[in-house]
This record gives structure tokens, sequence and C-alpha cells, in this order.
């Protein structure tokens, strides 16, 4: 993954200029100047204080795909699979999957 491009998508996204990103951010103009011109990549620290103003960590900032948040619920969901045989994941999986089935069915009965 490309850093300077992410920023860039990032910038374009919220229609923030390299100046807005800079005071968001606490830096200099001259520090998100350069990222782009130079094609520089950000230090930790510049990066960090970028991915606040973006109100993102820097989890989600290297992420490949979708973040999925993980909630208390979750959590303890993956903490009890953790424990399960080969054979209860996968009947759990089947029961999961039977659930969603007939839940989409009510769905479109509904409409």
């Amino acid at each position: 993954m490309d850093p300077n491009l992410k920023l860039r998508e990032l910038l374009d996204q919220s229609g923030w200029t390299e100046y807005r990103l800079a005071r968001k951010a606490g830096l200099s103009d001259s520090t998100i100047i350069n990222i782009f011109k130079r094609n520089t990549v950000p230090s930790i620290p510049t990066l960090e204080a970028i991915c606040k103003a973006f109100n993102l960590t820097l989890s989600q900032f290297f992420a490949e795909g979708e973040m999925v948040e993980i909630t208390p619920e979750l959590h303890d969901i993956f903490q009890a699979w953790r424990f399960l045989t080969p054979a209860q994941k996968e009947a759990l999986l089947h029961l999961m999957d039977t659930m969603r089935q007939d839940h989409s069915a009510n769905d479109e009965k509904e409409q």
C-alpha cells in the first residue's frame, strides 16, 4: 500500500486542501507539501497526526478493505469460538447460515 496515494484519497474524499490538512493535523505546510511534491513517506509521528486529523487510527489507515469494529459482543463471540471443536464450528456456521436465510426469506415476504 502506498501511504501517499492513501493520503491523496483521504484528501479527495474529505474535500480538504493540503493547507487544511496541515492545520487540522497541527503540522507545518511544508511537511504536507513535501509529502506530496517530493513523494516522501511521512514519519510515524507525522502519520499519527494526519490520522488523528482524519479521525482514523493507524490500523484503519493501513487496512486493506473494509474495517470491522470489534464490539464487546463480537469480542466475546470470538473468545468463545476459539474453544470450539472443528465440528462445533461447522455446526455453528451452518446454524448461522440457516438463520440468515430465514431472515432474508422473511424480509422478502414483508415486501
